[in-house]
């Protein structure tokens, strides 16, 4: 039984999928979420020196729309009866992934899995196998 579920999720239109099956599964064992959303420079964009202005105002940008999807999905899952959190951190995803699990004391995370190529992989590396490797709890990976 599942009481305390990790969402990790992000501005991608498939974030959806993973947030929809932590619905599911938190309405059917009534646990309580904390939905997760890492800003990383992936996300935004790597700095560019030549135009501070742009990259800072880059950051803000996807800062607020990570906001602005955290309290969409919170009214949503909290309409539905279940007790939710969100919190947004800047960093290495997989690594703030795990600590937030560990600190929050999650019994699960639920997160997405996007099929990289070989060479993405190996270059990007894979936010949920890290995750699956790391973390103090289970982890379900949501296709995408």
């Amino acid at each position: 039984m599942f009481h305390r579920i990790l969402v990790a999720l992000d501005n991608s239109e498939t974030s959806r999928a993973v947030f929809e099956k932590a619905l599911e599964i938190a309405g059917a064992t009534q646990a309580h979420l904390m939905l997760l959303h890492v800003l990383t420079d992936e996300e935004v964009g790597y700095p560019d020196q030549s135009d501070l202005d742009r990259q800072i105002e880059q950051w803000q940008n996807c800062r607020q729309k990570g906001s602005e999807l955290l309290r969409s999905r919170q009214a949503l899952s909290e309409k539905l009866g279940i007790q939710t959190e969100m919190t947004e951190i800047t960093g290495a995803a997989p690594r703030e992934i795990c600590d937030c699990a560990e600190t929050w004391q999650a019994d699960l995370i639920v997160m997405g899995h996007h099929d990289l190529s070989g060479i993405q992989r190996f270059i990007r590396g894979s936010v949920s196998n890290y995750v699956m490797h790391y973390a103090s709890c289970s982890v379900m990976t949501v296709q995408i």
